[in-house]
């Protein structure tokens, strides 16, 4: 952690709504007027869409998963949150989705990875959304680099809904090979996925309301108005959970530590929570 050089991060799987929460957190910075450089998980993945192919079907990593550790630039990785926290610098570089178009129309093939290179110079915070930015393994530790790890998780059903749904109607796959992906994946899903929950600082796990129980039969996700959001916080004793039950309409707390929402509540709740944090991180910095 960094005093001088904040970093916050979301962590949650492919499908699990992070890129949602990223466009929450950059609002946020616009409001405050802080200068985030801005990291995407994908951007550390070891292998380019063909190589990962072609790995697929050799039977290496499942199909098109970046799950496991071992496809992953892990070490590149800790290295930029190593070298920001120290500095404020670092290297990174960008995935090229098919929807990049500024990237593709500056040559750049989509699946494929843009050079390393420097972050943006005299950025206030880095912030990062992706599948590894809570990773403590017996390799890596990326975790303690963190000042604010946010997990978005919502529970798997709900979460195996929303992959199939984004990859067949946004991605053009077949259902059946989405399905096929999450088979492939649940190993590494298992192990290198979900314990980075528990070392959050707070999570968001959004709860249907609706009959889940077959999410392979599911023809729509679930809607916000048909869902829950438990907010669970690590450290409780720095919530003031009175002032969220009275800001928050129709919130309750389950437990101590946790605080229930309606699903449709979850971008003012994560503004309230958030805020004042990020708030807290950009007033403790110091430059002696």
């Amino acid at each position: 952690m960094s005093k001088r050089h904040p970093i916050i991060a979301v962590t949650g799987s492919s499908g699990a709504g992070t890129t949602t929460t990223g466009q929450i957190f950059r609002r946020l910075f616009a409001s405050e007027e802080l200068n985030a450089a801005m990291v995407g998980g994908d951007s550390f993945h070891r292998y380019t869409r063909e190589q990962m192919a072609r790995l697929a079907a050799k039977g290496q990593f499942g199909e098109r998963n970046h799950f496991a550790l071992e496809a992953n630039h892990i070490d590149r990785l800790e290295a930029l949150f190593y070298d920001y926290s120290h500095t404020g610098n670092g290297r990174y570089r960008k995935y090229v989705h098919d929807e990049d178009r500024q990237l593709v129309e500056a040559g750049h093939k989509p699946g494929t990875f843009t050079p390393w290179g420097p972050l943006p110079a005299d950025t206030d915070l880095l912030f990062y959304e992706g599948l590894h930015g809570g990773v403590v393994s017996e390799s890596f530790n990326i975790a303690q680099y963190v000042d604010l790890l946010i997990g978005v998780v919502p529970i798997v059903n709900l979460e195996w809904i929303q992959k199939i749904h984004r990859d067949t109607n946004q991605r053009g796959y077949s259902q059946e090979a989405v399905v096929q992906t999450i088979i492939n994946r649940m190993e590494d899903y298992v192990h290198d996925i979900v314990p980075q929950f528990s070392h959050t600082h707070i999570n968001f796990q959004r709860i249907p309301l609706v009959d889940t129980s077959n999410p392979f039969i599911a023809r729509d996700v679930p809607s916000e108005d048909e869902s829950m959001v438990v907010i669970h916080f690590r450290d409780s004793n720095e919530v003031d959970f009175s002032w969220l039950l009275q800001a928050i309409p129709q919130s309750t707390l389950s437990r101590h530590d946790t605080l229930v929402i309606p699903g449709p509540k979850m971008a003012l709740a994560m503004e309230l929570i958030i805020r004042p944090m990020i708030q807290r991180l950009m007033a403790g910095r110091t430059f002696a």
